[in-house]
Order: structure tokens, then sequence, then C-alpha cells
């Protein structure tokens, strides 16, 4: 087996930490899955030994000892948010979305499925590519921030 590039060498005052997080059962199940698996590298498992224990793949095993090297304990147990994630649909394609679907179905149809919003969207240049799963999504997002009820009683 290859030697690992990135070893975990927990200090006195980190290992006291993640055991103490561990312990107490307070912090996000991503931080303490986090801390499991730098003590286990700490204790000299190997990085197949820790995800096969701790139910993770290896891949995890491997991301978490990088930022741990590279970034430090703090940055490890903190949750990163998406910032400015890239999303194919913006308010211009939604809207245009919006509309197809509340047009006529095209020939040969009784209605606009997914798949052919989806399709027609693309053929009419909006996005390069897009799935069917996205356009539920996006209409469903419009169609549930309407503030409809989900009970079915009627208005007063």
């Amino acid at each position: 087996m290859a030697q690992e590039k990135y070893g975990v060498r927990l200090k006195t005052e980190e290992r006291n930490r993640l055991q103490q997080l561990i312990r107490s059962g307070r912090g996000s199940a991503r931080a303490m899955a986090r801390a499991r698996i730098l003590l286990k590298m700490d204790e000299g498992w190997t990085a197949p030994q820790a995800a096969a224990a701790l139910e993770v793949s290896q891949r995890t095993v491997f991301r978490i000892k990088r930022r741990y090297a590279e970034e430090g304990l703090d940055e490890v147990l903190r949750h990163r948010t998406q910032v400015n994630r890239y999303r194919k649909v913006d308010e211009r394609v939604e809207a245009h979305l919006i509309a197809l679907a509340c047009s006529p179905a095209p020939e040969g149809h009784d209605h606009w499925t997914l798949r052919l919003l989806a399709d027609k969207t693309v053929e009419l240049g909006l996005v390069e590519s897009l799935a069917p799963e996205t356009v539920r999504l996006r209409l469903k997002k419009t169609h549930s921030s309407r503030g409809r009820r989900s009970s079915g009683a009627s208005p007063r």
C-alpha cells in the first residue's frame, strides 16, 4: 500500500477537545463524524480501516485528513456553506419555464411533461442542458411559494 500523504498527529488539547465533543453529543453529526475520523487516524488506523469502522467512504477520510493538515482542527469541524453556487435556472429562465408550462401543450400532446419542458427550454437556447428533475423542483418551488393551504380547508 502506498504511503499516505497526510498524517494526523493530534496535540493533547486537540485530542481532548475531540473526545469531549463526542462525549457531550452536543455537536453537529457532521462535526462528530469528523472528530471520530481524526481520532481513529491519530490512533494509527489506516484510512480503509477507519472508513469501514465509521461507515464513511475512504474519500471522506482522505478529505478530512487533508483539510486537517492544510487548515487545522477548527476548519475541519466548521461547516462550510456553499457560496455563489452555480445554478442553471436563474429568475429569467424560471420565468420562461413558468410561462411555457402555462402555455398550450405542444402538438400531439395533451399536456406538458417535465421532459418536454426541459427539452423545450434547451431548444429555445435558455440553457445548454436541463434535467426534468430541475424543472420539477423549480415549478414546485414556484407553486409552493404562492401561499397555498396544505389542508383541504377553504378560505373564509
